[in-house]
C-alpha cells in the first residue's frame, strides 16, 4: 500500500465503507502464527477469540516441539539451541504471536494466552 502514489492515498483515505477480516481469517492467521513460533504443524493449533475490554485476547492451545530427549541427554546445549525449556518458549512465543497477528492484520490484540498441550519430537527442525 506505501507503493501507491499519494494522490490514491488522500483519495481512498477519503471514502466510505468497512473493512473487516472475519473471524475465521483471524482464527487462520493466529493458528499459522502460533504454529510458526511453537514450530509445529497449524492443523495442531486451536485458536479462540474473546473481547477484552474492546479489544481482541487471543487464546491458543497448541504442542511445542522439542528435540529428543536421548539427544539432550547426550548434548545439554540442545535445549538452548532449540529455544530454551518449553516454559521458555511459551513466553517467547506469546511475543512473537502478537507481533505477527497484529502486523498481518492491523488488528489490536490486548493478550496472547498459550496452554502447552503437548509436545512433538523434532529431529533436524523437522516436526515428526
Amino acid at each position: 500500500m506505501s507503493a501507491a502514489p499519494a494522490a490514491v492515498r488522500q483519495a481512498s483515505a477519503g471514502l466510505a465503507g468497512h473493512n473487516r477480516i472475519s473471524t475465521q481469517a483471524l482464527t487462520s492467521l493466529a493458528r499459522e502464527a502460533a504454529a510458526e513460533a511453537l514450530d509445529v504443524h497449524a492443523h495442531d493449533v486451536r485458536a479462540e477469540w474473546s473481547d477484552d475490554g474492546g479489544l481482541l485476547a487471543l487464546s491458543v492451545v497448541a504442542p511445542v516441539s522439542i528435540p529428543p530427549l536421548t539427544e539432550v541427554l547426550r548434548e545439554p546445549g540442545r535445549v538452548e539451541a532449540s529455544g530454551g525449556s518449553v516454559r521458555d518458549r511459551a513466553v517467547a512465543a506469546k511475543t512473537d504471536i502478537l507481533r505477527r497477528v497484529t502486523e498481518l492484520s492491523g488488528s489490536m490484540l490486548s493478550r496472547v494466552d498459550i496452554r502447552i498441550s503437548g509436545v512433538r519430537i523434532t529431529e533436524g527442525g523437522r516436526v515428526q
